[in-house]
C-alpha cells in the first residue's frame, strides 16, 4: 500500500496539522510505504517572504521527524526537489474542467480572509493532484478541509484514464479519522494559520499555556453547570486527555462548582505533557542539523525514482514520450 501525505511550509504546525495529517501518517508507516512531502510550492502561494519560507520547510522537517516519522520506513522529502511534479500538474490542468477549480470552497475561504487570489492559488488542487497520482498513491491521511481536494484529484484521475486509457493514473483513497476530521481553533471555528487561531505543537511553555488561557468563554458563573456541547475546552482536550480524565472534566461542567480558568489549566497541562516526548526528540534533532539535511537529500533521490517511472508510463500515454 503506498501512502501520501504532505504539508505546507507556511508557518508554525500546530494541533490540526498533528491530528488531521501527521499522526496518522506515522500509524501508516507500519502498514505499508509512505511518501511525506514539505509543500514549500504550495506554501508559495500565499507567503512571499523567501527569507521566511527556508526557515519554515526545515521547522516543518524537524517537527515532522520529532512526531514519528522515521526515514528508514518512508520516503520524506521537499515538494520542490522533485520538479517532476510541475509537469504532471500541466499535463492534468489539459484534462481539467475550469468548474471543477471554480467550486472549490478553499480558494473562496482564502481570498475571504485577505490573501492576495492568484493563479497558483486558484490552481492548487490541480498541484495537489499532481502530488499525489506522481507516486501511485493508494491512500491519502487527510484533514476535512482537504477532502473535496482529493474528490479533484479522483476527478483528474479518472478524466486521464478517460483519455488516455485505463491504468494511466491510479485511483487515490483519502483517509480521514472521524474523531478528527475537523480540529476546533482556539476560537471556535477550524483550527487553521488563515484564522491565526492555532495551537503550535512545539514553543515556549509560557507562551503557549497563555495561548489556551486566551480561549474564549460565556459568562457562566464558578458555580453554575457549564455547557459541554460546543465546548472549545472540551474540544480539544479530547484530543489529550485520558478517557476518564475527559469523563471528568465532563462531569465537572455538568456539575457546577469549576470555573473555567481551572477548566483550561487542565487542558494546558494535557497538552503540554501530550508533546513532552516529541519534544526530546527534536532537542535531539536540532543539535544535529546535518541529520535532517541528509534525510531530505535521501528522500528527495527515493522520490524523484519512483516519480520517473509514473510520469514516464503518463508521458508515454499522452503521446509526448
Amino acid at each position: 500500500m503506498r501512502i501520501l501525505t504532505g504539508l505546507q511550509a507556511s508557518g508554525k504546525l500546530h494541533v490540526g496539522n498533528y491530528f488531521g495529517a501527521m499522526k496518522p501518517a506515522v500509524e501508516l508507516q507500519q502498514q505499508g510505504e509512505g511518501f511525506y512531502f514539505i509543500a514549500d510550492y504550495h506554501a508559495m502561494t500565499s507567503r512571499h517572504d523567501a527569507v521566511a519560507l527556508k526557515e519554515n520547510i526545515r521547522e516543518v522537517a524537524i517537527d515532522f521527524l520529532a512526531c514519528g516519522l522515521d526515514p528508514e520506513k518512508s520516503v520524506f522529502f521537499r515538494q520542490s526537489a522533485v520538479p517532476e511534479v510541475n509537469e504532471l500538474a500541466w499535463i492534468l490542468s489539459t484534462v481539467c474542467p475550469m468548474p471543477l477549480l471554480a467550486k472549490c470552497h478553499s480558494y473562496k475561504d482564502k481570498v475571504s480572509q485577505g490573501i492576495s487570489p492568484n493563479h497558483a492559488l486558484y490552481a492548487y488542487p490541480v498541484l495537489m493532484a499532481a502530488d499525489i497520482l506522481l507516486y501511485d498513491s493508494q491512500k491519502v491521511p487527510v484533514g476535512k478541509d482537504q477532502k473535496q481536494h482529493l474528490e479533484v484529484t479522483r476527478s483528474l484521475a479518472t478524466k486521464l484514464n478517460e483519455a488516455y486509457g485505463e491504468g494511466t493514473a491510479v485511483m487515490p483513497e483519502a483517509i480521514i479519522k472521524e474523531e478528527t476530521e475537523l480540529i476546533i481553533g482556539l476560537d471556535g471555528r477550524k483550527m487553521s494559520k488563515s484564522y491565526d487561531n492555532t495551537l503550535p505543537i512545539f514553543g515556549e511553555e509560557k507562551q503557549l499555556r497563555k495561548l489556551v488561557m486566551k480561549i474564549v468563554t460565556d459568562s457562566t458563573p464558578v458555580e453554575d453547570p457549564k455547557p459541554t456541547e460546543n465546548s472549545t475546552i472540551i474540544a480539544l482536550y479530547q484530543l489529550f486527555a485520558s478517557e476518564a480524565d475527559l469523563a471528568s472534566m465532563i462531569s465537572d461542567h455538568q456539575r457546577g462548582g469549576c470555573g473555567y480558568g481551572d477548566f483550561k489549566k487542565r487542558l494546558a497541562d494535557a497538552y503540554w505533557d501530550y508533546f513532552s516526548e516529541m519534544r526530546k526528540r527534536r532537542e535531539e534533532i536540532i543539535k544535529d542539523p546535518g541529520y535532517v539535511d541528509q534525510v531530505l537529500t535521501n528522500g528527495a533521490n527515493r522520490a524523484r525514482e519512483e516519480a520517473a517511472k509514473v510520469l514516464g508510463r503518463i508521458r508515454r500515454a499522452v503521446g509526448l514520450a
